[in-house]
């Protein structure tokens, strides 16, 4: 009886809560002339900050068109816009700003939306001997880490010199999959120095 007391207490608290934020906002809207994503694109700098109230207050609306506007493709961004102003019956000749920072907002929010999905199918992805690209990723990293060195057979325990566990280095790739392959490889070509440093360290019986 008590945990069911609490459950509704809660429901209840969280019921006056909503009515009362959306009775506010209707205030507000009311008194500047300007609805919630109008006050946030002309009262916040350009950046994540904005962007994230942005993402938020599309994601709590109460209308489908501005739910759905975050899982968008990046292609539909501008008539999205264009929706959410007739929506909003926002005129975009008298408000063209807002029309560029809502543009430049949901490109952010869906483009990083697509990036994550992106490198979690690359994660989920498994490292094939098999596959010849997967191959030809490892032999780089080899020769980006040890280039004085000829690698002596696909299998051996040379791979612990660049810090895998074993003679096969396929199975450190279990957790991140192809992911942690590409990272590794990006690391080595790009900043060379500081990952040859961060392997010499490694190496150390010290940080063992």
């Amino acid at each position: 009886m008590k945990h069911f007391l609490r459950v509704l207490a809660q429901l209840l608290v969280f019921l006056y809560c909503k009515c009362l934020w959306r009775g506010l906002k209707f205030v507000i809207r009311k008194l500047t002339g300007r609805c919630e994503l109008q006050r946030i694109c002309y009262n916040n700098k350009p950046g994540a900050r904005r962007t994230l109230k942005i993402e938020s207050s599309l994601k709590c609306s109460k209308h489908e068109l501005l739910q759905s506007a975050i899982n968008i493709h990046p292609d539909s961004v501008e008539k999205t816009i264009d929706d959410i102003m007739s929506l909003k019956k926002i005129n975009p000749d008298t408000n063209p700003q807002l029309g560029i920072s809502l543009q430049a907002c949901l490109l952010q929010i869906v483009g990083y939306r697509n990036l994550v999905v992106e490198v979690e199918k690359l994660r989920r992805e498994p490292y094939a001997c098999e596959n010849p690209a997967h191959e030809e990723m490892l032999m780089k990293l080899w020769k980006e880490l040890r280039p004085d060195s000829p690698l002596s057979g696909r299998i051996s325990k040379q791979w612990c010199e660049i810090g895998f566990q074993g003679n096969d280095p396929k199975t450190d790739f279990r957790g991140m999959g192809l992911l942690g392959l590409h990272n590794l490889l990006y690391f080595a070509e790009h900043d060379k120095a500081t990952a040859l440093q961060v392997l010499h360290d490694s190496l150390q019986p010290k940080h063992r």
